[in-house]
């Protein structure tokens, strides 16, 4: 990764070493009160339930489907920009598994959607996803495309009250991993928690 950090990066990198310590806490806690149409609530083998499909846009301004990354396995996370510790150490932990792939990384790719698209427009996405490795591409759509992409995954997200600003507000999330096939199929999920090393092992046995 690049060695010069901007102030964005060291930020989410220093938000990243405070959410680790409370990860396994947090981990059991959202867990638990996820309301039960949540997919980590489900069994893992019931793969019908997830079919993934979208249509949004990258944080380069492209428009992209599901189709793009046929042929790679995917690593897709849901998220928001404003996120202050699952999602930066999700993605964290996503770039620690892409740079441990090496050459293999070519056959993965790491995919961070967002729940947010109010306040997670292009330009933001692209600032973020940069400041953990170049390999992620940020997604985000309207609020009907994001709306479609989380059902087909079976995640859950919602928009909590606004505190001291209309636009100040957080965003409940299913905080898993879905690990998809280069075949477009749903294989496995990875919990809040799951750290690199382990995620990277899984991978490298099917590549």
């Amino acid at each position: 990764m690049n060695m010069h950090l901007t102030k964005l990066q060291k930020w989410l990198w220093t938000m990243v070493g405070i959410a680790l310590v409370a990860s396994l806490g947090y981990a059991s806690w959202i867990n638990y009160w996820l309301p039960k149409n949540t997919y980590t609530s489900q069994l893992v083998g019931e793969t019908e339930v997830i079919q993934p499909r979208f249509q949004l846009t990258s944080h380069t301004g492209e428009k992209v489907s599901d189709a793009k990354w046929r042929g790679k396995w995917q690593l897709v996370f849901f998220g928001f920009t404003n996120c202050p510790d699952v999602c930066p150490t999700t993605l964290a932990e996503m770039a620690m598994v892409m740079d441990g792939l090496g050459k293999d990384a070519a056959k993965v790719k790491p995919l961070f959607i967002s729940i947010d698209p109010t306040r997670d427009r292009v330009a933001d996405m692209a600032e973020y996803v940069a400041a953990f490795h170049p390999a992620i591409t940020g997604l985000t759509g309207t609020d009907t495309e994001i709306a479609a992409v989380a059902k087909s995954f079976g995640a859950y997200y919602a928009k909590g009250e606004p505190m001291d600003a209309p636009e100040n507000y957080d965003m409940a999330h299913t905080s898993v991993i879905y690990l998809i096939s280069p075949e477009g199929r749903f294989v496995r999920i990875f919990s809040f928690g799951t750290r690199a090393k382990e995620i990277l092992q899984d991978i490298q046995q099917r590549l």
